[in-house]
This record gives structure tokens, sequence and C-alpha cells, in this order.
């Protein structure tokens, strides 16, 4: 099922997590949320979504508590690509988990990905990525500074 674009601008953070989302936040002097403590996000409580890059996103960890970073787990299905994008003014790296893949990045050309692999991605790079075979491709998307909507863009002919 793919959400429409006028869901890509809405956080991807489970209803049960946003209610006390700014609770283990402080601001520092400089205005930006801070944690004030540890905490531990679990896996199962990240909701997976399909987007409209023909790509589930689950949001591991991404909020003004953490603003220099998110982390998102993907999976894209097995024989699919996703659509050509970039990242306006975010750094971001693949750790691919399972499965197998092809990643074509910038002027890098195309690359076979296997688990273990990490992808570096400059920000500005055009971008997707297809799972091979008859498993779906499951990889972290780490991002820097963290993910927002607004800073991607559909450059998919």
């Amino acid at each position: 099922m793919d959400i429409s674009s006028a869901h890509l601008n809405q956080p991807l953070i489970p209803p049960s997590e946003r209610r006390g989302a700014f609770e283990d936040q402080q601001t520092d002097m400089t205005g930006q949320h801070t944690l004030k403590r540890a905490q531990l996000r679990r896996a199962a409580q990240a909701e997976e979504r399909m987007t409209t890059e023909r790509c589930a996103i689950a949001e591991l960890s991404n909020g003004k508590f953490d603003p220099e970073v998110s982390i998102a787990r993907a999976r894209v299905a097995a024989g699919a690509t996703t659509r050509w994008h970039r990242l306006i003014g975010i750094r971001e790296r693949y750790v691919v988990l399972e499965g197998r893949g092809r990643v074509e990045v910038g002027d890098l050309g195309a690359q076979d990905i296997l688990p273990g692999d990490v992808v570096l991605i400059p920000d500005g790079c055009r971008q997707r990525v297809t799972a091979l075979g008859n498993t779906d491709l499951l990889f972290l998307a780490i991002c820097s500074p963290r993910f927002q909507w607004e800073a991607y863009e559909d450059i998919d002919d």
C-alpha cells in the first residue's frame, strides 16, 4: 500500500510514542532539544509504513530530542527498485542487514550489496536501491542531521 504525498510530511513515529515525546528532553542554551536521560527505543514499536518511494520505512529514532541523527529500518520488497531521489542537506548511510541488493549512488555506478556492507551517501547525491533475488532487502538508513521529509526530493524521470 502506498501512502499519499500528503502523509510524507507526517512524522513516522507511532502515536503511542508521540504523546510523551518531549518528556525525556531538555532545551540547551542554543534552544536545541537534547536528551536529558538515556532511552531505549524498541524496534517492535516502530510502525512500518510504505512510502511512494517504493520502500517501507520504520522510524526507529527520529525526533527533535536528537537532531544530529535519525535511524530508520528500510525494507525494499524482492525485485523492487526505489525511485531515484536525493536528500538535500542530509548525509545518509545504509547498513545492510538482510538480503541482497544493488545500490546506485551518484557517479559510483551500480554496486551489489550484502549484509554488513555500508553505503555512504553525501547530501544532495542521487540514489536508488534494488532488492535482488527472492527475499526483501533490509537495511538501516542513518541520516545526519536527522531525516525530515522536507529534505526529500524525488528525481525519478
